[in-house]
């Protein structure tokens, strides 16, 4: 069985923190400098975006120094786009297809190997707005991406991204530079939420950046993973070419149900209402039990696909999941955003 969760709908949340911010306190102050996230729905994005990256920089710099060469002089193997030809171009770059198509000479450029690109895939569908730990999913699911943007973007590497709600797919090409990471993060954070009653697609958001076939990278997938497994044999096929990392985003409610009694709770992608009965024992055993199943399903499709798994919770550290994840990653000889 494949539960689906949704937000409880009762006049006080029993999962919610004991102490609640005052709502007449700057929206900065909601981010903790020692791991908690900010809420960007509550304030300014690019204040809250700063606060963030202080908090990824203090924590995980450094972490990934040398885990993969540097530029060095030197033309690169891996085919780039074609341009026209300028005298003093090695002819043996001449693109003939196109230069056959467009009666024009043209050469074509090759891209360093030595630089890494890296694919963010950000799930951001309508499962991703809900959360009764530090912050919603969808937050922490923001946050993940920054860490790979600090963890990855230097030295002339790239990041580009897939951003997926069910309703809309974004697409942002890979840039080189901290200021281009910046702008991605503000263009992620800025994405519209998904209305209740539409479900994700995150099969579909893989298949986009599977065709055409990128230059060999990292793929990072960010997701709850939720629903069917369909995004499993489009996940493989990335694994072919690039290296994987699944960040799994968790809220501790989808894992075990606390006992309040008759909650009523919404499904955020179907909007389907069901009332379960918290109270009793036997339910919330086979609720635990069935959530248990499927993240047992989850990490062992991935691990078929081939992708390492970091899991993250809104009830946790996560910049201590990150930091053991890499060191982890590091002791077994693969860095996470080595190739």
């Amino acid at each position: 069985m494949r539960l689906r969760r949704g937000r409880a709908r009762t006049g006080e949340d029993p999962a919610a923190p004991a102490d609640e911010p005052d709502a007449g306190a700057p929206a900065v102050a909601t981010a903790d400098p020692d791991g908690d996230l900010p809420h960007f729905g509550e304030g300014p994005a690019d204040v809250l975006l700063q606060r963030l990256e202080l908090t990824v920089r203090r924590r995980l710099d450094g972490l990934l120094q040398g885990d993969h060469l540097g530029l060095v002089p030197g033309s690169g193997s891996e085919a780039g786009d074609s341009r026209t030809y300028h005298p003093g171009d090695d002819v043996r770059r001449m693109d003939w297809p196109v230069t056959a198509r467009t009666q024009v000479p043209h050469v074509r450029e090759t891209i360093a190997d030595r630089e890494l690109e890296t694919w963010a895939v950000v799930d951001l569908s309508a499962s991703l707005d809900f959360g009764t730990g530090n912050c919603d999913k969808r937050d922490l699911a923001i946050a993940g991406l920054a860490a790979v943007s600090h963890l990855t973007v230097r030295g002339g590497n790239r990041l580009g991204a897939v951003v997926t709600t069910g309703e809309r797919v974004d697409r942002y090409p890979a840039q080189a530079g901290r200021l281009a990471a910046d702008r991605l993060l503000r263009a992620v954070v800025a994405t519209p939420r998904a209305t209740t009653g539409r479900r994700g697609d995150l099969a579909a958001a893989l298949e986009t950046l599977r065709r055409p076939p990128r230059r060999r990278g990292l793929v990072v997938v960010v997701s709850d993973f939720l629903g069917d497994l369909d995004w499993e044999r489009p996940l493989r096929g990335l694994g072919a070419r690039h290296e994987l990392l699944a960040i799994e985003v968790v809220d501790p409610r989808e894992l075990e149900l606390p006992d309040v009694g008759p909650l009523t709770v919404v499904d955020p992608e179907t909007g389907q209402t069901l009332e379960v009965p918290t109270g009793d024992p036997r339910f919330r055993a086979r609720f635990a039990e069935a959530a248990a199943e499927q993240r047992r399903a989850i990490a062992a499709s991935l691990r078929r696909a081939g992708a390492g798994h970091l899991q993250l919770r809104t009830d946790r550290d996560w910049v201590m999941d990150v930091v053991r994840f890499v060191a982890d990653r590091r002791r077994a000889g693969s860095g996470g955003a080595s190739r």
